[in-house]
């Protein structure tokens, strides 16, 4: 029912900057808490950034904060993650989810995107 695509992840040097976009599907998307997920290799999928439906509440996990900002444009059904500064530690795949509840919880968000790759070289 709802599909979300990420996009923007690559290669870049520490110290660099990535823009990730995560494209949602149908008119929920207007109504949903959307958040941002990462997971690098053999561990977890960890918590990066969370904000509600009218883009006027966010929070980030603590190693990212003041490094990465998450924003909604919800005319274009998109989520954004501004990542600067980036750090080796920060490679990861990148995922985008969408929920109705706000939750940093990974198995309590319903739907995923299937990830984009972000490597950060030292």
């Amino acid at each position: 029912q709802v599909h979300l695509v990420e996009s923007g992840g690559g290669l870049v040097q520490a110290g660099g900057s990535l823009r990730l976009s995560c494209a949602a599907s149908g008119r929920t998307f207007t109504y949903s808490v959307m958040g941002w997920f990462r997971q690098a290799p053999g561990k977890e999928r960890t918590f990066v950034a969370i904000i509600n439906s009218r883009g006027t509440n966010t929070n980030y996990a603590d190693s990212v904060k003041g490094r990465f900002t998450i924003s909604r444009d919800n005319a274009k059904n998109t989520v954004y993650l501004q990542m600067n500064s980036l750090k080796p530690e920060d490679t990861a795949v990148y995922y985008c989810a969408l929920d109705d509840t706000w939750t940093i919880v990974p198995v309590e968000y319903d739907y995923w995107g299937q990830g984009t790759q972000v490597t950060v070289s030292s």
